[in-house]
């Protein structure tokens, strides 16, 4: 095979190793900073592959969103199922888990965040997507808070959610590698014991 000619990949494995390429250029460059070629690049494959499996960007976007919208929520069972039926131990053991993910190196916040503010148009397909994320997440949050029997619960749920992305922006603002985050499981743990204060 001549130099700079593709091997031609099975179209059953063309669009996972499509999503991965784009999702760790997406997730560390930034959508608008990676192009279609690049992601070709990383992939290792030819243009048309790509063109096969996602007929635009905006649909290998949606793609990559929804892959971290899959991956947000096996993590979130995951941290729960630690503390089965505990609301309260489970909201703190989320938290745990996510300073442990907010403290690596390579952590470059929130992906949901990040493209929010990288697709400004509410109305764009990938926004939508994003403001449906949130909006579970929220509503994951206020069942919960009403699980534990906070006096407020949707109080509670926004400011778990509003410290939740807090922890993304502080972990790229200032650096993962601040103390600062470690404090946040204490932090919600008491929020919750106030919340439910009669």
């Amino acid at each position: 095979m001549s130099a700079g000619k593709r091997a031609r990949i099975p179209r059953e494995q063309a669009q996972e190793i499509i999503l991965n390429a784009a999702e760790e250029l997406f997730y560390q460059e930034g959508i608008h900073a990676v192009s279609i070629d690049a992601v070709v690049e990383r992939a290792g494959i030819n243009k048309m592959s790509v063109y096969r499996q996602f007929s635009s960007k905006t649909k290998l976007i949606l793609a990559y969103m929804t892959r971290k919208q899959q991956a947000f929520w096996t993590e979130w069972t995951n941290s729960l199922a630690m503390h089965p039926a505990q609301p309260r131990e489970q909201l703190i053991q989320f938290f745990r888990d996510l300073v442990a993910k907010a403290v690596c190196s390579d952590y470059r916040g929130c992906c949901f965040l990040n493209v929010a503010v990288e697709f400004p148009d509410p109305s764009h397909a990938v926004r939508e997507l994003v403001a449906a994320h949130q909006q579970r997440v929220h509503d994951t949050l206020l069942q919960m808070a009403e699980d534990l029997g906070a006096v407020h619960p949707s109080e509670l749920a926004f400011t778990l959610r509003l410290l939740m992305e807090g922890a993304y922006a502080d972990s790229q603002t200032y650096g993962t590698g601040r103390a600062d985050l470690q404090m946040l499981p204490a932090i919600v743990e008491k929020l919750m014991d106030a919340a439910v204060a009669k």
